[in-house]
């Protein structure tokens, strides 16, 4: 089916573009979105006579996102979750989680503008892509952790597994303080 594009779709075209696509996905997806029409006579002329307005609504749209994107770029967002001893969530992290945690910081995201390349299940700091316009993209970074103050030792850096190991290993050195003062008394007895 060929369809004339009333704005930029990735993969697909720019504005104006008359593409060739699967009848589903014009009928599915581009037609009800409103990103497409039916390339024929008669909307291939109301696009031309509608092109200067959907252009200038594409430019303040975009200008809008480009204002949001300055600062919204790098944020760090702090998703607290339960997780186990090795750091394994009970769950995942979602993209309306991420949403959610931008919007309580004052930002206006939606959770269908975060992109996950794959399901958060860990503790740690992951990367996200926000799309805020099909031409304006930001990174942001969510701080997944069980406390706020798990949170920011992540934060300056060290990892949940590396503490578990600290803390491991100075139980250890405790432990063997303990026998080494219980063998030298031992060996005061005798």
């Amino acid at each position: 089916m060929q369809v004339i594009l009333l704005e930029r779709v990735a993969k697909l075209g720019q504005m104006g573009e008359v593409v060739n696509v699967k009848d589903g996905y014009a009928r599915n997806f581009l037609l009800p979105q409103g990103k497409a029409l039916r390339a024929n006579d008669a909307n291939i002329a109301s696009f031309e006579a509608r092109k200067a307005q959907l252009e200038a609504r594409n430019l303040e749209t975009k200008a809008e996102a480009e204002s949001l994107a300055t600062k919204l770029d790098g944020q760090v967002f702090i998703v607290i979750r339960s997780a186990s001893d090795a750091g394994a969530l009970y769950g995942s992290v979602t993209p309306r989680d991420a949403a959610e945690a931008a919007t309580e910081a004052g930002f206006s995201v939606d959770k269908k503008q975060v992109a996950l390349k794959a399901p958060i299940k860990d503790l740690g700091l992951h990367e996200l892509h926000v799309r805020l316009h099909p031409e304006v993209d930001v990174t942001i970074v969510l701080n997944v952790a069980r406390s706020v103050e798990e949170a920011e030792l992540q934060a300056s850096g060290k990892s949940i597994q590396e503490l578990a190991a600290e803390a491991e290993a100075a139980a250890e050195f405790e432990i063997a303080e303990l026998f080494d003062e219980v063998g030298a008394a031992a060996g005061d007895d005798e």
